[in-house]
This record gives C-alpha cells, sequence and structure tokens, in this order.
C-alpha cells in the first residue's frame, strides 16, 4: 500500500507513461472533455482539488521541463493569483499563448488530463517533460 506521495492509481499510472518531451494537462473544472486521450476526473466540489495542489503534487516525482498556459490567464486574474502561480512553477520556463489558437490544439498531444475542481479563471496547464 501506498503511504505518501500520490495516491491516485490513476495518476500514478499517467505520470508512468510520461517520457522525455511527452505533456500533461492538468485542468481547471470548466476545460472541454477531449475524447482523445486519457482523463482522470479528480474533480470533487467547486476548488477542490485546485490545479496547484494537483501540480505540486505532480511535481515531486516529476521533472517539468516547460510549461504553457493560456494568455488570457494573465489578463483575467489578480496580480496575487499571478504571483501564486508564478511560484508554484518557479524554475520553470512558461510561455504564454492565446487559449483558442495555440493552447488548446496542443491538447491532443498530451499523454492525459488531469481535471480539478478549480475555478481560477484559465488556470489549465500544459506540462512538458524535460
Amino acid at each position: 500500500m501506498l503511504k505518501t506521495g500520490i495516491l491516485n492509481p490513476h495518476i500514478l499510472s499517467l505520470l508512468s507513461r510520461v517520457r522525455h518531451t511527452n505533456t500533461i494537462v492538468i485542468s481547471d473544472r470548466g476545460f472541454p472533455f477531449w475524447p482523445m486521450i486519457e482523463t482522470v476526473d479528480i474533480s470533487l466540489v467547486d476548488g477542490v482539488p485546485t490545479v496547484l495542489q494537483v501540480l505540486a503534487a505532480v511535481r515531486e516525482n516529476f521533472v517539468v521541463g516547460r510549461a504553457f498556459m493560456a494568455e488570457e490567464f494573465l489578463a483575467h486574474n489578480e496580480e496575487e493569483t499571478k504571483a501564486v502561480f508564478a511560484r508554484a512553477l518557479d524554475g520553470v520556463p512558461v510561455t504564454y499563448e492565446p487559449h483558442e489558437a495555440k493552447f488548446k490544439p496542443r491538447v491532443p498531444g498530451a499523454i492525459g488530463l488531469i481535471r480539478t475542481g478549480d475555478t481560477t479563471q484559465y488556470a489549465n496547464m500544459i506540462l512538458v517533460s524535460a
């Protein structure tokens, strides 16, 4: 029995299949369903869990080489929220790009998607394995 770290067997399975330069998506509760990629839905209620809680757990055993987020995240969130996300991604180069034109087209190439209950606008991120 696992005692520490990620306990969810579906997330563990997903992460174990990620190789160099593969991607995974951590999304908020409103992100659309993508039938072509595996989705692990861990949303419980609004705000539980958050994208940042999942990111913190994933970063324990996953080397993130870079990340992509929607540039709309910067326009629709307060400075404090942006700062918290920046701290959570400390040391990871982040590219902000248009949500519809650039971010969403990257999603089908991901190994999988972890959907959270986060309500932060445009909190979705694509993590690239180093």
